[in-house]
């Protein structure tokens, strides 16, 4: 059996393009001779759509990329099942949902469970749970499909479990933090020893907003180590092989993709979220305050990876409270990453407000007040 995993990077609300990249996996999947596609959580309209999911309108454009979508993929192979996210209405209600795309049509539905309602999520403000298990046959095996939160808990992996599933395939909007990385392989792997089954985990890759969602998706086998990592902070599809082995599907092993270390995966982070949220907003680029310090220089990098320094502009508004060796690191900062920069004096607009100020001032000693009107002045500018 032949699994493609598409981490995809999607846009919230970019239905038409969503699809494309969607197709674009299928495609490779059938080169390859796959059986299945995954993709991640609601990924016809990416995740997390939020009051998007109030239209009824939207909700319907869904379903229809989604129809559109099932044709395309039986034009590549008749026997493809590709498992795409979508909110999906049914009997009045609305479901975080996983279509399973197989001979042209909508094969089955399978309906999320779990529904999260702290942190980032609100599930529960759109969508009704669902209860049944829900499977498809591939070359005479059951692959149990859940989304995202429902691998945290046990009920719906042991629902796959007796419903006769001999894999589980869950699709996820998971993002990042500094400790959900190990978390989630802890959560699989407690799964694995709970129904003795295989765990493909694919994941959304890509900023939206103020989440960034980190991919590295992975194989864990039913042992409950991971066979097959996909790599962080970048779209990535794998083709994920298992063998059946006494009538257990076995993950094979492949190497690489190991995880990056904490430091590096936060970098990414800022990285890709900045790229993200600059693209996917449609702004021409980024005009950054420099200082001179650390903090800024920092910024400036993450600017100029996410963007290259083309897109990247550097102002610098000094006052005399800046030392002479701040102006000299700014340039320096701007120089090396190639950055456009300006150096625009703000001393005598800070003039002009403490003469404004001379009677409120008067009889107190300078202090932090007179500091601040820099960044009065600074954000005016």
């Amino acid at each position: 059996m032949k699994i493609v995993v598409a981490q995809l990077n999607l846009l919230v609300g970019g239905l038409a393009k969503n699809r494309q990249k969607i197709l674009e996996a299928a495609v490779s999947a059938a080169a390859v001779g796959s059986d299945i596609v995954l993709t991640p959580e609601l990924s016809i309209c990416s995740y997390q759509p939020e009051d998007l999911l109030l239209r009824p309108s939207f909700i319907a454009s869904c379903k229809s990329e989604v129809e559109a979508l099932a044709r395309d993929v039986e034009a590549l192979s008749p026997t493809l099942a590709v498992v795409v996210g979508l909110p999906w209405r049914e009997d009045e209600r609305l479901y975080n949902a996983a279509a399973v795309l197989r001979g042209g049509v909508i094969e089955a539905v399978a309906k999320k469970a779990e529904l999260p309602n702290y942190s980032v999520f609100d599930d529960k403000r759109y969508f009704t749970a669902g209860h049944e298990p829900c499977l498809i046959g591939v070359r005479g095996k059951k692959i149990g499909i859940l989304i995202c939160e429902d691998i945290w808990f046990s009920s719906p992996s042991k629902r796959a479990k007796a419903a006769g599933a001999d894999l589980i395939c869950v699709i996820n909007g998971s993002p990042y933090d500094t400790e959900h990385f190990a978390a989630r392989e802890d959560v699989c792997r407690a799964r694995t020893q709970e129904t003795s089954l295989p765990i493909v985990f694919c994941n959304l890759v890509g900023g939206q907003d103020e989440i960034v969602y980190d991919g590295q998706s992975f194989v864990m086998n039913a042992a409950g180590d991971v066979s097959q990592r996909l790599p962080g902070f970048v779209e990535a599809t794998a083709v994920v092989e298992l063998d059946s082995t006494n009538d257990v599907l076995q993950p094979k092993l492949v190497r690489g993709n190991r995880a990056n270390d904490a430091v590096a995966d936060v970098y990414a982070a800022l990285v890709l979220a900045v790229k993200d949220y600059i693209n996917k907003n449609g702004f021409p680029g980024i005009v950054l305050g420099l200082s001179g310090g650390i903090d800024s220089a920092v910024v400036l990098a993450v600017a100029v990876d996410a963007l290259g320094a083309e897109r990247v502009r550097c102002v610098m508004l000094p006052s005399k409270f800046n030392a002479s060796i701040s102006l000299e690191d700014a340039r320096w900062m701007a120089g090396v990453q190639g950055v456009r920069y300006d150096e625009i004096g703000i001393e005598p607009i800070y003039e002009a407000f403490e003469a404004a100020l001379l009677d409120q001032f008067k009889g107190y000693p300078v202090d932090a007040s007179e500091e601040n009107l820099q960044s009065r002045i600074r954000g005016t500018l």
